[in-house]
């Protein structure tokens, strides 16, 4: 009688299956894998080896509380020659002595999350049961049978596992980027995204119906999208807020990364990190989606309609003043982010996968819960509201009619005409490069093409004609150059009479300091022309100076100035109305990297900010990251105040654990100048082998 098969030890390989499952930067102390793909373990027996035909080897792997085999959350296989396609398999790859190595796999539409593996060996007469460790499956973008398959490597690169990124802010006419560090594959940020799955509303109602649909990234998906805020008291992560009053947490425009979010929510005991705005929402989910596995990318919509009632109009309305009033809820903000995420949708009719629209900032409900999507991209663009999930939303967010009505002192409204276009310059980063890529086609067809209008009589929505500006008057705002922050500068209104008669007008101008939500605050500016002659054909630019004095106080870390001009004609009472956000820049973050960029060897970055306004600055402090370069975040506050045009400067000493092109980030605040933003790419040279 054979004695029994004793276990000494077992290996799970975690850093070779890490570098094959294109996992290592996770770490080597824990496995994590891709589903679908094989990864080898080695086990060691004390005593006699093991012998074909004398024991049966099988094993078992479990996830979540409750593992049921009809779940897809359990599975037990045994040690065979020829594994079948779409269960769990374990392949004998080589013997040696007491040392036997196996090939283990799981199907391409395996649960994700974090699993237990026992062995069960066992001979005629008797058997014992082994503990073998734990692992992690992750979604797998490179298997061609997963459903977040995705074809071309360079794009998995970017979408899956690079750590770093650019989110796209400021105002259509003039974008601005702000470097993110994503982290994904950071220390705890595994952990912490798979802890938010436990602890979502619809694992604690029905533990064992959420771990069996953990295998559909739409379901993931959905859940991350509502966990990443806290408006339904869920534990999400984000608290969010536009007011301007941060002062009780962090100001949103002063994040760099969703490292420190994560992980100040997990030591938080999973209560809200305050506080986020829309980019902050959507580089968060973007984290977690790449940490399971999922191709995420953040988009920012610039001109992006909140339509409130649905009917994909937004009513706008001005005081003859030129100014702002009688709100309705329905708002246009200078930009807004999402996510997209790469998946196919089984789901729904055929012709749906691909990019699906993801939106974590809690706006409207879905389902009764604050999460929007995923929306095919394909489908907003067709204009096919009936599918899932909340097309119409996003379909108003990029396509929605601006109409402003001037609010006259009797109180009567008039139309006024206004070429402001919803949804402009949908823009991405590049793939492998540094650069912005316009996905608005991916949207919309053209403007004036025939296929948008088909779509919009799909969906019932007749757009207004923007050729009822041809009245013969015509104006539009131009900024000078120069809107530095601490300087003065002009903004003109550009106006023509292009009919063969001459004009008698009025023009207002009015600037106002605002933020990116469409919200405004106190006036910086002002001009009232009552009597602007206009002969035919003739072209007019008319200065408005703004003065730094005047807006400085009240700009909010947004940095945008919005100038309303309002030019009416006496005769016929007509107005024409032409809006512009100018983005205030910021300094200029200088990065000199001293030393040779090599793996586990010391280097020294230099960090300099010089000083723009004619005041000093108080209270300054660097923050400094970059995934695979710093461990965590460093924290530099300088002792005294920097004085006007003076150089704010630190030396930082790191050493890059990580090889491979690399961003450090840098974030710096103070009391008059917040959430300037720099970055520095760095090739960081592979230890010599």
């Amino acid at each position: 009688m054979a004695e029994e098969l004793v276990l000494e030890t077992c290996d799970l390989q975690c850093e070779r299956n890490g570098r094959e499952h294109r996992t290592a930067e996770m770490g080597s102390q824990q496995l994590v894998v891709r589903r679908g793909q094989p990864f080898t373990i080695t086990m060691t027996f004390a005593g006699r080896g093991y012998e074909e035909g004398v024991d049966k080897l099988a094993f078992d792997v479990e996830t979540g509380p409750c593992p049921i085999e009809t779940s897809g959350t359990r599975s037990h296989f045994t040690l065979t020659d020829c594994p079948e396609e779409g269960t769990w398999s374990a392949v004998l790859q080589q013997q040696d002595g007491a040392v036997l190595c196996v090939s283990l796999c799981s199907p391409s539409n395996a649960r994700v999350g974090h699993y237990r593996l026992t062995l069960e060996a066992s001979t005629e007469y008797q058997g014992s049961s082994f503990h073998l460790g734990e692992f992690v499956l992750l979604f797998n973008a490179w298997h061609p049978e997963d459903s977040v398959y995705l074809r071309e490597e360079d794009e998995r690169r970017e979408y899956v596992l690079s750590q770093q990124g650019f989110i796209y802010m400021g105002s259509h006419d003039y974008i601005t980027s702000t470097p993110w560090n994503f982290g994904q594959f950071e220390d705890e940020i595994l952990s912490i995204c798979l802890n938010m799955l436990d602890i979502n509303p619809k694992f604690l109602r029905d533990q064992n119906l959420d771990c069996s649909r953990r295998n559909d990234p739409v379901y993931i998906g959905r859940v991350v999208s509502a966990m990443v805020n806290c408006n339904d008291e869920d534990h999400g992560v984000l608290l969010g807020r536009w007011d301007n009053h941060y002062e009780d947490g962090m100001s949103p425009m002063a994040w760099i990364g969703s490292v420190d979010i994560l992980k100040r929510w997990k030591n938080l005991g999973c209560q809200p990190v305050k506080y986020g705005q829309c980019w902050v929402f959507a580089a968060v989910a973007c984290t977690v989606m790449r940490c399971l596995g999922i191709p995420s990318r953040v988009v920012t919509n610039y001109n992006s309609a909140h339509d409130t009632n649905g009917n994909l109009v937004i009513d706008r309305y001005l005081s003859e003043a030129g100014i702002e009033d009688r709100r309705s809820r329905d708002m246009i903000w200078n930009f807004h982010c999402w996510v997209e995420c790469w998946m196919t949708r089984p789901d729904l009719a055929p012709g749906y996968d691909g990019w699906q629209a993801l939106d974590p900032t809690p706006q409207e409900k879905s389902e009764g819960v604050y999460c929007c999507g995923p929306a095919p991209v394909k489908a907003i663009k067709e204009g096919d509201l009936q599918v899932q999930y909340d097309i119409p939303f996003v379909f108003a967010e990029v396509n929605a009619d601006v109409v402003y009505w001037i609010v006259q002192s009797d109180g009567k409204q008039r139309k006024s005409t206004h070429s402001s276009v919803v949804g402009k310059k949908i823009s991405t980063k590049s793939v492998g490069r540094d650069s912005r890529e316009d996905i608005t086609h991916t949207y919309k067809y053209p403007e004036g093409s025939e296929e948008e209008r088909e779509v919009f009589s799909k969906a019932e929505h007749e757009k207004s004609s923007l050729g009822e500006q041809d009245e013969g008057l015509h104006m539009r705002i131009r900024v000078s150059e120069g809107a530095n922050k601490g300087s003065d500068f002009d903004v003109f209104a550009v106006i023509s009479n292009d009919t063969d008669i001459e004009r008698k007008c009025r023009l207002r101008l009015c600037a106002r300091t605002a933020s990116y939500n469409g919200e405004v605050g106190p006036q910086c500016g002002s001009k009232d022309l009552l009597n602007l002659t206009l002969q035919p054909h003739e072209g007019q630019s008319v200065p408005l100076r703004i003065l730094y004095e005047q807006y400085g106080p009240n700009l909010t870390q947004d940095n945008m100035i919005k100038v309303v001009a309002l030019l009416t004609e006496y005769e016929s009472g007509d107005s024409v109305v032409a809006i512009r956000d100018v983005y205030i820049k910021n300094p200029d973050i200088k990065i000199r990297i001293l030393g040779e960029p090599m793996q586990e060897r010391k280097l020294v970055a230099e960090i300099t900010l010089v000083n723009p306004l004619s005041e000093p600055l108080h209270n300054c402090m660097f923050v400094v990251e970059g995934a695979g370069l710093t461990e965590g975040q460093r924290i530099e506050e300088l002792e005294n105040p920097v004085e006007p045009q003076a150089e704010a400067k630190f030396r930082m000493e790191f050493v890059p654990h990580q090889a491979g092109l690399r961003k450090l980030m840098v974030d710096f605040e103070s009391d008059k100048l917040t959430g300037v933003k720099g970055y520095r790419n760095v090739i960081i040279a592979p230890l010599p082998k």
